[in-house]
């Protein structure tokens, strides 16, 4: 014989009763929105990389502006050396933070599908 339930045990089966229904349910209308989560995570991932982009300009172009203004005021030659060495750094940086989208969108026709078929 089974003792009863009480009522907290109730509500616990109660609760997990309804997340298993909710989860059903989204598991079911996926196909509905017709959307896969390789898709939505490329396009958050383009939405992010557009974003970085953007900051990273204003904060290069910042930067460098900053270490310009120190290479010609400074009578300090360390300074100076200093300032230029990293105007180097924040240039490559760009370029490179700038150059990945483009390798990005130069290498995904290249493996689509998973089906890399060499040059």
């Amino acid at each position: 014989m089974t003792k009863p339930k009480k009522k907290g045990q109730r509500l616990v089966t109660a609760y997990w009763s309804l997340v298993g229904a909710g989860t059903a349910v989204m598991v079911s209308l996926q196909p509905v929105f017709a959307d896969t989560i390789w898709n939505r995570f490329s396009t958050i991932m383009k939405d992010v990389y557009g974003q970085l982009v953007t900051i990273s300009t204003i904060v290069a172009v910042t930067a460098a502006a900053i270490a310009l203004l120190v290479r010609m005021i400074s009578r300090n030659q360390r300074s100076v050396d200093e300032a230029t060495s990293w105007l180097k750094r924040i240039v490559v940086t760009w370029i490179v933070l700038n150059s990945l989208g483009f390798v990005v969108a130069y290498l995904q026709p290249l493996i689509a599908g998973g089906k890399y078929t060499g040059p």
